[in-house]
């Protein structure tokens, strides 16, 4: 079976999807001068002036809002908004400080939308940003049920930019645990468990409660660490695409994954039920590892202590080595 079958036959190609980005962002040319970093990255950053830069990034929570539509369940898909935007935020070593929500619906439901701000309330909590605007669109002629988006903004001083550029061979790759599936893969994840039904008890709990299960918030583990006299050299949110994300920090080295988390049971029932590989399971899915950190080897037990405090499971999941730009996997 050859990478990314699985996904294509659930209705999703990744390889077009990486097509439109790139010439959707060649498009863009010269409307992007003002960043201070290329496209590719997980936020971008805008000087305003000399010591103060402010990041913006945005993002969904994608086909993950059929499982909420299917279990009429809405109070938690707001975490996820938030989650996949300041995740991203912080990779550049911004501090998220507000978002703005988009909610496009086919018709207004008081008590939906009343859910799903619950959801964006918890969000931001977890978060420490406030929710400073947003825009509900009836969108009856394009959309169909809806869609929940956000865009995030945070601070940073141009010189504190943590963009990958220090990172060196001998460097630790740490790992911090996932909640679950996040908020990627639901297409394939659907369509590989929808016939158990939602009700299933084949984890331990209904199939529809695991799958809603909000993706982690990782901004006070890492703003913790940023602040500690820890060396962060590299972050890296690790959504769609596995730990290929760590290929979107600025270094020219390999990363050598030897000690990879254990993914939770929910990866390997995806995997049986719909016979997907190996290889495309790590493409489409976080496998258990969230978010990753990159620090010199001598600060690694003290970023570990920092980390572990927040999310338990915390640990080195590989090292930095030389050999040019690649994720290695251990078989």
């Amino acid at each position: 079976m050859s990478p990314e079958d699985a996904y294509g036959r659930a209705g999703v190609s990744q390889d077009t999807a990486d097509e439109a980005v790139s010439r959707l962002v060649g498009a863009l040319g010269a409307a992007r001068r003002q960043t201070l970093l290329p496209s590719g990255h997980y936020a971008n950053v805008v000087a305003v002036g000399d010591d103060l830069g402010i990041a913006i990034t945005t993002d969904g929570v994608g086909t993950k809002l059929l499982i909420a539509e299917q279990l009429g369940r809405w109070d938690t898909v707001g975490i996820d908004c938030i989650a996949m935007n300041v995740n991203d935020v912080i990779c550049v070593g911004a501090e998220p400080i507000a978002l703005v929500d988009y909610l496009a619906v086919d018709r207004a439901d008081p008590e939906v939308a009343e859910q799903i701000g619950k959801g964006l309330a918890a969000g931001a909590e977890m978060a420490e940003i406030d929710i400073v605007g947003g825009e509900l669109a009836q969108l009856g002629e394009i959309v169909n049920g809806l869609d929940l988006a956000g865009a995030c903004f945070g601070v940073v001083a141009p010189g504190e930019l943590i963009t990958g550029s220090g990172i060196r061979p001998g460097d630790a790759i740490l790992g911090i645990p996932s909640s679950g599936l996040h908020s990627n893969g639901y297409t394939l994840a659907r369509s590989a468990l929808e016939d158990l039904g939602w009700d299933d008890q084949t984890l331990g709990r209904p199939l529809g409660e695991a799958l809603l299960e909000p993706t982690t918030i990782y901004v006070r583990s890492v703003m913790a660490l940023i602040r500690s006299a820890v060396e962060v050299r590299g972050l890296a949110h690790i959504t769609s695409g596995g730990l290929e994300n760590l290929l979107r920090l600025d270094a020219d080295v390999t990363y050598e994954i030897s000690e990879p988390l254990e993914p939770g049971e929910i990866f390997r029932l995806i995997a049986e039920r719909a016979s997907v590989a190996d290889e495309e399971m790590h493409q489409v899915f976080n496998m258990g590892c969230g978010f990753c950190v990159v620090v010199p080897e001598g600060d690694e037990r003290e970023a570990v202590s920092v980390l572990g405090e927040f999310h338990p499971g915390t640990r080195r999941i590989g090292s930095i080595t030389t050999g040019g730009r690649a994720v290695v996997r251990a078989n």
